[in-house]
């Protein structure tokens, strides 16, 4: 049964696993463990640990059945799809020196895979690699991916770093098991139902290492019961690093498996009272010895909080890849703009701009005989109108406002909000491109809401430079100006289902995502800035920087597969609105973050023990010809990646 509800979350991190021993009774496995140990799965070993093929050869037992853990027969289809994870053999070591084993391990892997496809189950636990070196272990995983359908394959990793930096970068002693994990996948070409499963021990690596794992494919956590402390009243708790970790877990979709017997006091005395004691007997079966384990996991599943009504509605676009919108070439449909109408934050933020300019344009004194023209450019269906208005109500100010809009179907919604409203006298409406309008008067206050997600990605520098001739030259242009800032992360999904498209323009297109399975290995840096009106005499957007971050020393090595961007706009004075972590507007929904993704995914080493951490050179394009806007990207340390998206080839924005 799931751990507890916990509103808005269906993810799989509901549900707790249990690691059990080779049976050959496994309707009684599911029995004691689901039915009576309330547990939602079993990790079983699937073949007679005691089984070696080449035994079997010499027994001249060469067409004797495999001893299996009983036939498919024993449960239903459903019961072992759903309720068995495999666990392939733990002595498998397909690396080993000693030819026997290394063709025993490889033998027996492909016996059991073979086993588990044929009971249709969802995934196997592949063992830990047995030493640093594992290619051949991966060649052999690699070629039973190959051919799988659908089922998923596990690899067991220790969460083991250590954080000494005195010792050798080549030594032995130097253990970080991502490397490892790391070694596997490049070997088995980043392949999408390749995963990981975290045995988790009693003593953690640093935040920063631990971290790295969230933006690779874990799929369950392993915690043994001796990883367990024990509370006053000797129930199993863990430390409150561990607590934290089992809350990133959950909030990541990875699911709990326990492991191992009970070490705690309570729990064997409940083990040895069972057979006398009624409430510890469930018709005649003894009450499971790690059911405290599981229902402390389910106590820390079901304090969190719930998900906040935002994250609900943007749980279907978690780590889902979309491309940015076209807004000059293409025009948003009704559907659209319904959407972010339904951002009141922004338009609040909006509203609160326009008033203070409004005051600061016209005195008090003057505010019953002085009328301020504001033209909202990209009125669409006239949200930033609305604000308009009630921010002149708010401050008592006379207004005047153009609404200038290129759609002509958004027009027709703007003609009847007027009359709806009863705005004839003080809004205007003009069906135009703003860059060729010609106004009959020039404004105090340009209003627009033209960001994207990195702030200039959908062509607000270039509609807004067309627009300034309408503006006085003391006019206030809002937003007076935005900042793009990115930063790299490892985002295993995204960096799959990019090269899922099997081509290089895929690679080279930036996509708006909302980023979930993500791991941020250096803050933000700002990127390009643009300023509103722009009195510059050159008056290029084009753009070039370059970005050098730092990654913590403790982190240990990572993998970037790309680079998050963000934007922060000033919109009058101390109004701001963006989507820059560390600085973004609460319960904005209007933008999720850009992704701009790596063909060759950068390898990041730690350093020297002088200076343990590792360092990332980045070098960002914004260009421009008379026809489309597009980006370039690039990394030039510690490896060279290509530059991305040379000449707009793949991904561009049309004027």
């Amino acid at each position: 049964m799931p751990l507890g509800e916990r509103a808005g979350d269906k993810s799989e991190s509901r549900y707790c696993g249990l690691e059990t021993e080779f049976s050959d009774d496994m309707p009684n496995v599911l029995a004691f463990n689901l039915t009576h140990g309330s547990f939602d799965f079993v990790v079983a070993t699937l073949m007679d640990p005691a089984y070696r093929p080449s035994l079997m050869q010499k027994n001249g037992g060469a067409s004797s059945v495999l001893p299996f853990a009983g036939s498919d027969l024993v449960l239903s289809p459903a019961q072992w799809s759903s309720h068995v994870v495999g666990k392939i053999s733990s002595w498998i070591d397909l690396d080993s020196e000693d030819e026997i084993l290394r063709s025993d391990s490889e033998i027996t892997l492909k016996q059991e895979i073979a086993w588990a496809s044929h009971l249709s189950l969802q995934a196997c636990l592949l063992p830990s690699p047995k030493g640093k070196s594992c290619a051949n272990y991966a060649r052999c995983v690699n070629q039973i991916l190959q051919g799988l359908q659908s089922m998923q394959l596990w690899l067991r990793i220790p969460l083991v770093k250590t954080d000494n930096y005195t010792v050798s970068v080549n030594s032995d002693d130097l253990d970080d098991s991502w490397e490892t994990w790391n070694s596997f996948r490049l070997l088995c070409e980043h392949h999408s139902q390749l995963s990981v499963v975290l045995d988790v021990s009693s003593s953690l690596p640093s935040a920063n290492s631990l971290g790295r794992w969230f933006g690779e494919s874990v799929r369950a956590a392993i915690f043994c019961t001796d990883s367990f402390l024990t509370n006053p009243r000797g129930y199993p708790c863990l430390s409150k690093r561990h607590q934290k970790l089992v809350s990133g877990f959950f909030n990541h979709s990875i699911q709990i498996v326990l492991s191992g017997q009970s070490v705690h006091s309570l729990t064997k005395m409940n083990s040895d009272i069972a057979a006398n004691n009624n409430e510890n007997n469930v018709d005649g079966v003894q009450k499971h010895p790690l059911r405290p384990y599981l229902d402390y996991v389910g106590f820390l599943y079901q304090r969190m909080d719930p998900l906040p009504e935002q994250e609900r509605f943007e749980l279907g676009y978690r780590d889902f890849l979309q491309s940015p919108l076209q807004p000059l070439m293409d025009n948003l449909e009704a559907q659209t703009y319904e959407t972010f109408e339904k951002d009141t934050t922004k338009y609040i933020q909006y509203q609160r701009a326009i008033a203070k300019a409004l005051q600061d344009r016209v005195p008090d004194e003057k505010s019953s005989t002085v009328t301020t023209v504001l033209m909202v450019v990209g009125a669409g269906r006239g949200p930033l109108v609305r604000a308009s208005l009630q921010a002149a109500e708010e401050t008592g100010r006379r207004l005047k406002v153009y609404a200038v809009e290129k759609n002509p179907n958004a027009v027709v919604t703007l003609h009847s909000l007027v009359k709806l409203e009863g705005w004839e006298n003080i809004v205007s409406i003009i069906s135009s491109d703003m860059r060729h309008w010609d106004a009959p008067e020039k404004a105090d206050i340009l209003v627009s809401e033209l960001l994207g997600s990195f702030g200039d990605n959908e062509l607000s520098p270039e509609c807004l430079d067309g627009a300034q001739k309408f503006l006085k030259e003391d006019g206030i242009s809002i937003p007076s100006s935005y900042t793009s800032f990115i930063h790299p992360v490892t985002a295993s999904k995204l960096y799959n289902d990019v090269k899922a498209h099997k081509d290089v323009a895929h690679f080279e297109t930036a996509y708006v995502v909302k980023l979930h399975n993500i791991a941020r290995l250096a803050p933000p840096q700002p990127v390009f800035t643009f300023t509103h009106p722009n009195r510059s005499v050159d008056k290029s957007n084009s753009r070039y920087t370059k970005l050098k971050f730092e990654i913590p020393g403790d982190t240990g090595s990572a993998m970037v597969h790309g680079f998050a961007g963000y934007f922060d706009s000033i919109l009058y004075k101390e109004v701001h609105l963006g989507i820059e972590p560390s600085t973004s507007t609460p319960n904005m929904f209007s933008w999720f973050p850009i992704f701009f993704p790596l063909r060759t995914p950068i390898c990041l080493s730690p350093g020297s023990p002088l200076s343990p951490g590792s360092s990332l050179e980045v070098h960002f394009w914004r260009c421009c010809s008379p026809t489309k806007v597009w980006y370039e990207w690039g990394v030039a340390s510690p490896s060279s990646s290509s530059i991305h998206n040379s000449n707009g080839r793949s991904y561009w924005v049309g004027l």
